[in-house]
C-alpha cells in the first residue's frame, strides 16, 4: 500500500479487509469491527451497515458477526461496522451512551451513501431498535435476527416509521416469535413498513447460509 502510495498519480485503492479499531466516544474506549469492499477507495461513497452482535456484545462476538457479513458486503460493496461493548453493558443499557458520537465518527471517517442501515441479532437487534429509535435521523432500514422495540422503547416506535424494518427469528424461537409477530403486526396496522421472515426449522440462533445474503436483498429493496 505505501509503496502504491508514492507510485499512484489517482487515488489507490485496497484490498478488501476486517480491521480492528479503536476510539474512544463520550469518554468510553470503544473497540470495533470495520469490513471494506475489495477495491475500497476512501474518495467513493459506500452503503454502509452498523450491525450489533448479541449475547454479552464483546469483541469476539462482534468479529464473529462483522465476519457474518463480510462475504456479501464485499461482494455488493458495502462498509460494515460492528462495535464491541465498552464496559460489559449492553447497546441498549449502559453502553448506549456512545452514541451519537459514535455514529458521527463514521460519517467522518467514511463516505457514505445516503442514511446507514442498522441491525442486530439478539441482544444486538434489541440494541438496533434501541438506537435506531433514538436517532433515527441516521437510519433509511433497521433489521432485527431476530430483534424488536422491547420495554420502554416501545412507547418511541413513532420514531422508526420513516424506516423500512425487516425481522427474521427462527420458528422454534417460541417467545421470540410470539412477541416479534405481534409487535410486526400492531406496527403494520398503524401504517409501518415491516417486513416478518419466520425461518423454517432455526432457534434463536439463525444458522441459514442464505440469511446474509437475503437481508441485503431486503436492503436494497427499501425505496425510502
Amino acid at each position: 500500500a505505501a509503496a502504491c502510495a508514492a507510485a499512484c498519480l489517482v487515488p489507490c485503492v485496497a484490498d478488501a479487509a476486517l480491521t480492528e479499531k479503536t476510539g474512544t466516544f463520550a469518554g468510553a474506549k470503544v473497540t470495533y469491527e470495520v469490513v471494506t469492499p475489495a477495491g475500497y477507495d476512501p474518495a467513493r461513497a459506500y452503503r454502509t451497515v452498523l450491525v450489533f452482535t448479541g449475547g454479552p456484545q464483546t469483541l469476539s462476538g462482534a468479529r464473529r458477526t462483522a465476519e457474518q457479513w463480510r462475504p456479501e458486503a464485499e461482494r455488493r460493496g458495502y462498509i460494515v461496522v460492528s462495535p464491541a461493548t465498552p464496559d460489559g453493558s449492553l447497546f441498549f443499557q449502559a453502553a448506549d451512551r456512545i452514541f451519537p458520537s459514535f455514529l458521527e465518527m463514521i460519517l467522518r471517517e467514511y463516505k457514505v451513501a445516503g442514511k446507514m442501515h442498522i441491525a442486530g441479532l439478539s441482544n444486538g437487534g434489541v440494541s438496533a431498535f434501541h438506537i435506531a429509535a433514538r436517532y433515527p435521523q441516521y437510519f433509511s432500514t433497521l433489521t432485527g435476527f431476530p430483534g424488536l422495540l422491547d420495554g420502554p422503547d416501545v412507547q418511541l416506535a413513532q420514531a422508526i416509521k420513516p424506516m423500512c424494518i425487516f425481522m427474521h427469528v427462527g420458528d422454534r424461537d417460541t417467545s421470540w416469535r410470539s412477541a416479534m409477530e405481534e409487535q410486526s403486526k400492531q406496527l403494520a396496522a398503524k401504517g409501518f413498513s415491516v417486513q416478518l421472515g419466520v425461518e423454517k426449522n432455526e432457534d434463536h440462533i439463525i444458522r441459514a447460509a442464505d440469511l446474509p445474503s437475503r437481508m441485503f436483498d431486503e436492503i436494497e429493496s427499501c425505496r425510502r
